[in-house]
């Protein structure tokens, strides 16, 4: 963990992957036939590091039209993460230094595909001591000569929904087209908040680039909120739905603003030899890009992701990525409603997965890996105890969908909290020494006992039944070996396992007495209590 803003550069750095850090698809589109598909296990590298599965989550996400400049802009935004404190206000780097990170490139051709994921999450602690995990995501860009409507429209709903920061990367202005992508989200965000009265989504920025008219609105955020009151601004004059639109952006999310963002310059945007260096960019951008990319990443402007009011971990944005991507396979674009039941899905089995991960913890802590063995009425205990404060951690939680829906869920977390103690059980038991020999234990007592009872009943002149032990006898003796041959070799294990079973039968039917007054004791407790 490191403290606030402390990174080291990229060349040196070896992220959650295993590796140096790079872009990580997530969401693949096949042209085919036009479906997206999660990859489940590439995202869960990403979010279930030990060392941020369980931090609230920042995610910025940058989305707009192909050939705009997204990856572009992800790029000073990933140096900006990596040189903030080394390299002070000097983090844009060196003139000729080429810009490396989510692959890019010039030209008329669509380079991102899908949705990208940074593979290392920054650990970003807040004025307030908390510690957050940012994540940048990058988006396919949208309205190419490969992709569908639908396409655009799923990759831009994924990444609204899965953000806290959606970047909306404009070119030169506002259009009102462009305000209408947001429109599915207005009627999803009506709806969740008739659910649970609050906003559904944390910041939206309207970042316009190649910004004409200074002479009108300055560079900056400044002049970008002027811009944008105009541009939101309700008037009767306007059609009803234009109305409308215009409402429900202002409710659906908790902070909106804009950013006007110069021209690179001619060289960035026509040379083929470009790769980044800041000698060919304009001064002016570059002076707007040391204002814009501090502004998005300053710690105290992070907005983590929330949903029904709960911050979102790593672990439980996995949830939502997971319930996102299956209302978004068929061949039309959800309704609304299906968002809201997805969400409301995914906000369940994240409240499932925390419960869970908390009853695993508390039990690894008392007999997991190689702590000693633990007597099982202690143990049994133990269970209890953290069986019920895990369903506290889930009750406790404010979730969607109402009573009988998440009744659903905490069945389903009662049933894999079962499961977790049954194989708890079983391993605390394989510590136990005693378990481990019982069944040769058993064997040679048997032998031992049928022997003297072979002698026994010779002296007195009962031969045949003497025979019949000496059989008995000798078939345990030949089990005995068996088994040892079995534990020794690994082979035969059906049969090992068989004997195991004859010589727990044969232990449970000499100890009925025991047994009884055990079920005796219980019985007692039970009617005190």
């Amino acid at each position: 963990t490191r403290s606030e803003m402390t990174f080291v550069t990229p060349s040196s750095y070896t992220g959650a992957m295993g590796s140096e850090p790079g872009p990580v698809q997530i969401v693949t589109v096949c042209k085919k036939d036009h479906s997206f598909a999660l990859d489940t296990e590439a995202l869960g590298r990403v979010l279930l590091a030990p060392e941020v599965r369980d931090k609230h989550v920042v995610v910025l996400s940058v989305a707009g039209a192909f050939r705009k400049g997204k990856s572009f802009i992800l790029d000073f935004m990933l140096r900006y993460m990596y040189r903030k404190v080394s390299h002070g206000e000097e983090w844009l780097g060196q003139e000729d230094e080429p810009l490396t990170g989510f692959k890019w490139r010039g030209g008329s051709e669509p380079e991102t595909t899908g949705i990208q994921l940074w593979s290392e999450v920054f650990l970003v602690e807040k004025r307030d001591g908390t510690e957050v995990a940012v994540l940048l995501m990058d988006t396919q860009g949208a309205f190419d000569n490969q992709s569908t409507v639908k396409d655009c429209a799923t990759i831009f709903a994924l990444s609204t929904m899965t953000s806290s920061i959606q970047i909306y990367n404009l070119s030169q202005n506002i259009q009102e087209d462009d305000l209408q992508q947001l429109q599915l989200f207005t009627e999803y965000g009506r709806l969740a908040m008739d659910e649970i009265f609050l906003k559904p989504f944390q910041s939206l920025m309207f970042l316009i680039r190649d910004w004409s008219f200074p002479y009108e609105y300055k560079y900056g955020l400044q002049g970008g909120s002027e811009f944008l009151d105009k541009r939101l601004q309700v008037k009767e004059t306007q059609h009803e739905e234009l109305q409308t639109v215009r409402e429900h952006i202002h409710s659906c999310f908790t902070s909106i603003n804009c950013f006007l963002l110069p021209h690179p310059g001619l060289k960035v945007a026509t040379s083929p030899a470009f790769k980044g260096q800041l000698s060919d960019v304009a001064p002016e951008f570059k002076e707007e890009l040391r204002n814009l990319i501090p502004t998005l990443l300053q710690p105290d402007n992070l907005a983590e992701k929330e949903i029904n009011g709960n911050k979102v971990t790593c672990r439980g944005l996995l949830e939502f990525f997971k319930a996102y991507i299956k209302i978004y396979q068929g061949e039309d674009l959800p309704h609304p409603k299906s968002m809201l039941l997805a969400t409301a899905e995914a906000n369940n089995l994240a409240a499932v997965a925390a419960a869970k991960d908390q009853y695993y913890k508390n039990m690894e802590k008392v007999c997991g890996g190689d702590l000693p063995y633990v007597a099982p009425a202690s143990l049994e205990e133990k269970h209890h105890f953290f069986l019920q404060e895990s369903l506290h951690v889930f009750s406790s939680t404010k979730k969607m969908g109402g009573q009988e829906f998440c009744d659903r869920y905490q069945d389903q977390l009662e049933a894999e909290l079962v499961e977790l103690w049954q194989s708890f059980r079983k391993h605390n038991e394989s510590k136990n020494v005693f378990t481990a020999f019982r069944t040769p234990a058993v064997l040679f007592v048997l032998v031992c006992f049928l022997y003297v009872l072979s002698g026994l009943l010779l002296f007195i002149g009962l031969a045949t039944i003497a025979f019949a032990c000496d059989c008995v006898l000798g078939l345990a003796m030949v089990a005995m070996l068996t088994w040892a041959f079995i534990r020794y070799s690994g082979k035969y294990r059906g049969l090992g396992g068989a004997i195991d079973q004859t010589a727990g039968v044969i232990l449970q039917q000499t100890r009925p007495t025991t047994v009884g007054a055990q079920s005796m004791q219980l019985d007692c407790k039970k009617k005190k209590s």
